[in-house]
């Protein structure tokens, strides 16, 4: 097939692609996370007659406020469209008698913000772990994960709107996990909590060529004794478990005897108190006729390889195509470096397209 034409396929594959994450529905949350399912929760909801979460006031429910125990004298206290207090009517000192000849006081009405609109991310990751929260690409927010794996970061004062979001982790030896992206719609004055995050476990081998015969050790870490299920790719694939400890580090050891000579790989998930993460990226090996230790190799960066995990596929995209003739794009999703996000920059990461 003509290079030329076979580009053009692609092209046309990602205009269909782009159409269709225009028309999705903005109320669900799309991950690439396998049978990983997140929980998202609206903790407030202005307009159904009922104050809660952040709200001061929803319709008539006034959460027994009155004028007084908002600071003033007297008045009616109601409720903006928006959930804050209306004060106008509330007043600030006692009216003036005729006998008094003082002048009137002023309105003095306290002015409310209106609720944040926030989205709130919580979920499992390593212990101690630096947690990194990536929004349309650039670093939003980071937190440290607790001693139990677990971690919570918040981002307020957003704007209405579609967001895609990912997070990532990094493990004692700096091993980066694979990254977690979704889609969120945020709603005006809303807290969206997204929940049931679980970051997949980070994962190395100890030998880039094993003797066929002989161990490789496939390591990592992950949430704190979780347990730990190990996938050798092969013609059949091999599984074989283990346990995190307390620091959520992991260690098992392979007989590489039932696989073939050629090149093999390992991916690992976790498992604990029924929350399953999605598969590990994979760490790739040789079985041959001699041992070669493991070497980290520097990392080579893609032109289009946007979310940091060394390939160029579909997550990228929907980076770039949030992007897609925006104002002000960032540099490394702006491909050509001509400030803008076009036709052009599709066609590179087309180019660069590794699935």
């Amino acid at each position: 097939m003509n290079f030329k034409f076979h580009y053009f396929l692609i092209f046309l594959f990602f205009l269909v692609l782009l159409t269709t994450y225009y028309l999705l529905p903005t109320s669900v949350v799309f991950a690439d996370s396998g049978s990983l399912t997140l929980t998202v929760t609206i903790s407030q909801s202005c307009g159904n007659s009922v104050a809660e979460g952040s709200e001061q006031c929803d319709g008539s429910d006034l959460a027994d406020a009155t004028c007084v125990s908002r600071g003033f004298v007297s008045g009616t206290l109601s409720c903006n469209s928006n959930c804050t207090f209306n004060t106008s009517s509330c007043t600030s000192a006692a009216p003036s008698t005729p006998s008094s000849g003082g002048g009137g006081g002023g309105g003095g009405a306290a002015i409310i913000s209106a609720p944040s609109t926030a989205v709130v991310f919580t979920g499992r990751a390593y212990p101690k772990s630096a947690v990194t929260l990536l929004k349309d690409a650039q670093v939003a927010a980071s937190t440290i994960a607790g001693i139990d794996s677990n971690f919570s970061i918040a981002l307020s004062n957003l704007s209405a709107g579609n967001y895609i979001f990912s997070i990532y982790s990094e493990d004692k030896d700096g091993v980066r996990s694979s990254l977690f992206t979704f889609s969120v719609s945020v709603t005006a004055g809303v807290t969206t909590n997204v929940g049931g995050i679980f970051i997949a476990p980070s994962i190395a081998v100890d030998k880039s060529e094993v003797k066929r015969g002989d161990n490789i050790a496939v390591f990592g870490q992950s949430a704190n004794k979780s347990e730990i299920t190990i996938m050798i790719s092969s013609d059949e694939d091999f599984f074989l478990k283990t346990n995190a400890d307390n620091n959520g580090v992991y260690l098992a050891n392979f007989d590489t005897s039932p696989l073939d000579y050629g090149s093999h790989s390992a991916k690992s998930k976790a498992a604990v108190a029924g929350a399953i993460s999605s598969f590990s990226s994979a760490a790739g090996f040789t079985v041959g006729a001699k041992n070669v230790a493991y070497i980290r190799p520097v990392k080579k960066v893609l032109k289009g390889e946007i979310n940091g995990d060394g390939r160029v596929n579909l997550v990228d995209f929907s980076i770039v195509a949030y992007w897609y003739k925006r104002p002000s794009p960032p540099l490394k999703v702006d491909l050509n470096g001509d400030g803008k996000v076009d036709l052009i920059d599709f066609s590179i990461m087309a180019y660069y397209w590794t699935g």
